[in-house]
């Protein structure tokens, strides 16, 4: 029985990608527009956990100036499925340069056309699957690790998107054996590297709170000898007009950076994510737990009662 629910979300969820795709993207930028007021404005989804991030990252703001840029980003992430939806349609090789343009490219092409492993990291920031869509359709096929979602069916049919140029994908679970292959051949992995990860994660400050970031990343790149670099794919318009931008780079064992330690390596880069962040707030992903911490101790409720 699963299945067949799992079957026709999948089929709900094909229909309203058809139906995005019939649109105009003009069309559906102006949709876009009205349902965020309306998931923002009169549905309140996840506003208290929005609400309680812009808080902590700005306080200065108030609770007017706090609505409206959580209603920005919830105009953001429709306009993320949009380009989604829209891109294998309209971006391919002869013409991707209508639609994005680069900074700073040099850095990272020098680095991948090394025989050396490289990091790519990035997150919830920006259109990071049109970015990592792109690279791919520029030559640079990348291995990405994501996990695995609870829906088969919706899970194959957003990886078919993220392989159609050459973006290979590896489970999250699961998935070391298959990480250090590419990497002991001098393959490039892109990561997102803002997502919480648990009480014995690699504690960091990001907004003035500490937050949980994975080790792995950080343990990859001292164990491999790989650069890391720091990427970000922000909207500079309109629907599919994006730059994707090669913000910092760091080889720890080549560079004379003190970054010998995990710890050292991801404070840098959730430094370099929070810099990002804070230009264009309205294109993070606030609706995010970042900043659970499990490590307080919890009062003992005969005690608090």
């Amino acid at each position: 029985m699963r299945r067949v629910g799992d079957y026709l979300v999948y089929l709900v969820v094909r229909v309203l990608i058809c139906l995005v795709q019939a649109l105009r993207i003009e069309t559906g930028e102006a949709l876009a527009r009205r349902l965020a007021w309306l998931f923002c404005d009169v549905l309140k989804l996840r506003a208290t956990v929005v609400d309680d991030n812009l808080a902590h990252a700005f306080p200065e703001l108030s609770a007017e100036q706090r609505n409206e840029l959580s209603r920005h980003m919830w105009n953001h992430l429709l306009l993320l499925v949009l380009e989604v939806a829209h891109a294998p349609r309209k971006i391919h090789e002869t013409n991707w340069r209508r639609y994005i343009s680069l900074k700073n490219e040099d850095v990272l092409v020098r680095r991948l056309l090394t025989e050396r492993p490289t990091l790519i990291v990035t997150a919830h920031f920006g259109n990071f699957e049109v970015a990592g869509y792109v690279l791919a359709l520029m030559g640079f096929p990348t291995y990405t690790v994501a996990r695995t979602l609870d829906n088969p069916y919706i899970d194959r049919f957003l990886n078919d998107f993220r392989r159609a140029t050459g973006q290979h994908m590896i489970p999250k679970n699961g998935g070391y054996d298959r990480i250090a292959e590419v990497l002991a051949k001098g393959g490039t992995m892109t990561f997102l590297a803002d997502q919480f990860a648990g009480k014995k994660g690699c504690w960091v400050e990001f907004f003035g709170r500490p937050a949980s970031a994975h080790k792995a990343i950080a343990l990859l790149a001292l164990g491999n000898d790989a650069p890391v670099v720091v990427t970000s794919a922000p909207r500079v318009g309109g629907p599919l007009e994006i730059e994707l931008q090669t913000l910092s780079t760091v080889d720890p064992s080549r560079d004379d950076t003190q970054m010998g330690t995990v710890g050292d390596l991801t404070r840098w880069y959730t430094g370099q994510f929070e810099n990002m962040i804070r230009r264009m707030p309205q294109q993070y992903w606030w609706l995010h737990r970042r900043w659970k911490d499990p490590r307080k101790p919890r009062r003992n409720r005969r005690k608090a009662a």
